[in-house]
């Protein structure tokens, strides 16, 4: 029997079976053999045997930061310490989906092992995971779907590259199923590019199928409203991804990659005070915006427009969250159950505001 690919799997808390966000500042561990989706690994994988799994915390990776990755890479000392031949030759992680901390936690340790004991690591996750732009320059991320419901898949695509790179074979971005990573490759082409441009040109105008050696970005169209007829007897709502919330913070909206979105009263309140509110956001310096939330939410310069009539009346609530980091089908959650209170509250127009 061909000897096995020996290989550490990093799971977070939930995937590895110890708990949810009730374990999510669990230290990192090392737990022997596979554990959760390993099974699964090794099942679809026979060449392949998870030697340990190491096992982290979301809000423990993410907090702790590079404390916690020291932390992780103390604990692969033992493994990597073994003869050769029974040292592990790879590192996966995940596959992550769309969970923000846990892409963040998996980006951050692949980079790390990689770096520190020259073996490859390669994660999956879906491709609007914040860490994806942290950090698909540096990791190889393999395209997972947004959920559980993908993962067999998602363990197919990142143990085909991790295999890859342990054998040294070549990798190109949409053969083997990663996210580019901004590289370019020199190749002798059997046709010149001039060719190759009026053949895909002929195709477009035949409409057949044919594929741009240039990926363009894809990006949402949104129909605009039609304009209010009247905007001096308009209901005006203030929405903010800046993080300005009552001071505390008390529905514990997160600094990066938030989970939720507040509602908080503006009756009988002209402006924001550094006394009564602040900004939870983690993506840019806080100091001017606690000093003033207004430069973040300017409810003062709205209250004078409302008394000079410059529209009808302010929506008694405002409503926040944090844009950084936050995915996009996260913010667009958000925003469609924002638009139904308004709407169901009669609010005409929306001021939004950002960092």
């Amino acid at each position: 029997m061909a000897e096995k690919y020996r290989i550490i799997h990093a799971l977070n808390q939930f995937f590895a079976g110890l708990g949810g966000e009730d374990k999510a500042n669990l230290a990192p561990r090392l737990m022997p053999g596979a554990q959760g989706p390993g099974h699964l690994l090794e099942k679809l994988f026979p060449e392949i045997k998870v030697v340990a799994t190491l096992v982290f915390g979301d809000n423990y990776i993410v907090e702790k930061g590079e404390r916690a990755v020291a932390e992780i890479l103390t604990l692969l000392e033992e493994p990597f310490a073994k003869a050769a031949d029974q040292r592990p030759k790879l590192l996966l992680a995940g596959p992550a989906f769309n969970a923000g901390r846990y892409g963040l936690g998996c980006g951050a340790l692949c980079r790390s092992v990689e770096e520190h004991f020259a073996i490859p690591a390669v994660t999956a996750m879906f491709d609007q995971n914040p860490a994806v732009s942290e950090y698909r320059k540096q990791v190889f991320i393999a395209k997972a779907g947004a959920d559980v419901l993908t993962m067999e898949e998602s363990i197919k695509k990142m143990v085909r590259i991790g295999l890859k790179r342990v054998r040294q074979e070549t990798l190109l971005p949409e053969a083997d199923n990663y996210i580019p990573q901004g590289r370019r490759q020199n190749y002798f082409a059997s046709e010149t590019g001039a060719k190759r441009a009026l053949k895909m040109l002929l195709q477009k105008i035949d409409g057949e199928p044919f594929a741009s050696e240039y990926a363009m970005p894809t990006f949402d169209r949104v129909a605009p409203a039609p304009p209010i007829k009247d905007i001096r007897q308009a209901r005006l709502a203030l929405v903010t991804s800046g993080g300005i919330v009552p001071l505390g913070n008390p529905d514990r909206i997160e600094a990066a990659h938030a989970g939720r979105f507040g509602t908080y009263p503006l009756k009988d309140l002209r402006a924001f005070s550094p006394k009564t509110h602040e900004t939870a956001h983690g993506g840019y310096d806080p100091t001017f915006a606690n000093q003033d939330p207004n430069r973040i939410l300017p409810l003062d310069t709205v209250r004078e427009l409302e008394e000079q009539g410059a529209f009808g009346s302010l929506h008694p609530y405002y409503y926040a969250t944090v844009g950084n980091a936050t995915p996009v089908a996260k913010a667009q959650q958000f925003g469609q159950e924002i638009a139904k209170k308004l709407v169901a509250d009669g609010v005409q127009a929306v001021i939004l505001t950002s960092t």
